[in-house]
């Protein structure tokens, strides 16, 4: 331990504590921007300075250590003078049209200026040229950036995509996409996470909302919508409810008064998903030798985008399966409009999703099995849904929940654990179980699964079968898993990987507290869910013994392959051949 002065406030702490832990343990705040602990301590932004007693220079608080007796003013004049003028320099070259960004009230720079009390720009502007990027998930927006490095770092370290790179020199110096001209033709997977990590607005998604609202007031059109498992763990954030109050009822009577038609759950077919992925398992198992291993799964379409672009010679080990979303958009324009006798055509199904790549998913030129147009015609992120209910001028929580629509409003407990790490994995388990031993096992049998370890194996007895399985969250943990697959170190059945750090609950969609990891609250929130569910087997959800009664047939019939199964080889990567 190590006794220093912060602000006159005296402070033991151990060695090598950075300044800025240190005066937090204080109960002194020094305001940072790039930093993002363990991930970007870099000190580019150089706001965190603060003065040491013997030292001419200030010294950044992000990244530099106190030592014994060290007295640190942070507060100091010549401390706040550097940090207003870091300040105004950064917003010289800074698109400051704070009222039309999507980031407007959430943007880091934007409280960090107005806490230091920068109320004017004394240099000249030098504001970057905007240069969009098309149609793409992703947009960035050049003139906001601020060089903070975060996007480089957890594109780097942390997913291991490697999209973004430090171009230029001197004052030209910036971010921007690497080896190719358009972030489109990148090996981008749209997971999002530049996004989060990005403490402006210089990343966000293609905002979709005005063609949801087209849709909405288009008298001809019928409009479905669906809410993923990992929308309910968050949605009510931005409007100050608990998740106790934020509930899947709740913001469907939200979207109920904002004018939708018809509105369900994502839960229903991921149910529908395990029984069609776990019954491609249990057939694969059964013919070892005209198969391959491990079967991956396919309802993450970051991590598949990722496994195209980089171990492309992998993709047939992908579950032919769609992804919930997508089983949604089939299901909506042939069974449910069936029930409702009216031209799939009609139906305009919208989906609120925690993710980006869902936009890139839904819009695949082959997800268009039930009609011939696309089965799921927009995803809408989690902060996109907020800010349509936010222009309905909605007040979550003055309103009433309501139930969801019949039939494909009901799911199981082990649907809704699909959002967090090792769901996907747990729920299939639970029913190939019950396939392969005529019973149900105990409902959290196999919850050694669960947790935020990035790379877990485990190997289960499936009544009478050993099955080796692996779960993995993180782009950067998915690549390591592969590159040890791929050098014959490690050797599974049957492997869960998603693209976000948490899964889906930390989806490149879902609202953003800066600094926060916020994954782990959000996936006990799926897993009280499940307990608590009269519900928690996939075979046992009455909607879905009735979709196979009355129209699938069986899982793998020729109907479900039609409708619930692609070809992953038939859509590219920019790079592959």
């Amino acid at each position: 331990m190590v006794n220093v002065t912060i602000d006159g406030i005296r402070v033991s702490v151990p060695e090598n504590t950075k300044i800025l832990d240190a005066a937090r343990l204080a109960g002194v705040k020094i305001p940072t921007l790039c930093y993002w602990e363990g991930l970007n301590e870099i000190a580019a932004c150089r706001v965190c300075a603060v003065e040491v007693e013997g030292f001419q220079k200030l010294v950044t608080a992000c990244n530099n250590v106190v030592w014994e007796g060290m007295a640190v003013r942070t507060n100091s004049k010549k401390a706040r003078d550097a940090r207003r003028t870091n300040l105004e320099l950064i917003l010289a070259d800074h698109n400051a049209e704070c009222p039309s960004c999507v980031r407007n009230g959430n943007c880091t720079l934007q409280t960090v200026a107005g806490e230091a009390g920068v109320r004017e720009i004394p240099f000249d502007r030098n504001i970057p040229a905007k240069k969009q990027e098309g149609n793409f998930p992703l947009v960035r927006d050049y003139s906001k950036c601020i060089k903070c490095m975060r996007c480089i770092q957890v594109c780097d370290k942390i997913q291991h995509s490697n999209v973004w790179d430090v171009v230029n020199t001197g004052e030209k110096t910036t971010v921007d996409v690497r080896d190719v001209y358009r972030l489109e033709d990148s090996q981008c997977a749209l997971c999002g996470q530049c996004i989060t990590h990005c403490p402006v607005g210089a990343l966000h998604e293609r905002d979709d909302v005005d063609k949801a609202l087209d849709a909405l007031y288009d008298p001809e059109k019928i409009t479905v919508i669906q809410i993923a498992p990992a929308i309910r763990t968050a949605w009510g954030e931005v409007f100050g409810l608990s998740p106790a109050e934020a509930t899947v009822e709740r913001l469907c009577a939200a979207l109920k008064i904002a004018g939708f038609d018809y509105i369900f759950d994502t839960n229903f077919t991921a149910d529908l998903t395990i029984m069609e992925e776990g019954t491609e398992l249990l057939e694969r198992l059964k013919n070892k030798e005209s198969s391959r291993f491990p079967m991956f799964t396919s309802c993450c379409p970051g991590w598949v985008r990722f496994l195209k672009a980089h171990y492309p010679e992998y993709t047939e080990n992908l579950s032919t399966a769609k992804s919930p979303q997508q089983m949604f958009g089939a299901v909506a324009k042939s069974y449910y409009a069936k029930l409702l006798n009216v031209e799939p055509e009609r139906i305009c199904c919208i989906s609120i999703m925690p993710c980006l790549a869902k936009k890139h998913e839904c819009a695949i030129p082959v997800m268009n099995d039930a009609c011939g147009q696309p089965d799921v015609d927009l995803a809408l992120t989690t902060r996109e849904a907020e800010r349509l209910i936010m222009q309905a001028g909605i007040d979550p929580a003055a309103i009433e929940d309501r139930p969801l629509d019949l039939p494909l409003g009901v799911g199981s407990g082990a649907g809704n654990i699909f959002g967090a790490t090792g769901g996907v994995m747990e729920a299939a388990l639970r029913t190939a179980y019950a396939v392969v031993a005529g019973r149900n096992p105990e409902p959290d049998a196999f919850r050694d699964v669960r947790g935020m370890d990035g790379w877990r194996e485990m190997t289960f007895d499936l009544a009478g079968t050993p099955l080796r399985v692996a779960v993995a969250h993180s782009l950067g943990n998915a690549d390591k898993l592969l590159k040890a697959i791929k050098a014959g170190e490690a050797d599974y059945d049957f492997v869960e990987v998603m693209a976000c750090p948490g899964g889906c609950v930390g989806g490149g969609g879902q609202p953003i507290h800066d600094g926060c990891f916020c994954a782990p609250d959000r996936a006990e929130v799926l897993y009280r869910q499940d307990a608590d569910s009269p519900l928690r087997f996939s075979h046992e959800n009455p909607s879905i013994q009735a979709i196979y009664a009355d129209f699938l047939g069986e899982p793998l019939s020729h109907l479900s392959h039609q409708l619930l199964h692609t070809d992953h080889t038939l859509w590219k990567m920019p790079n592959e051949e």
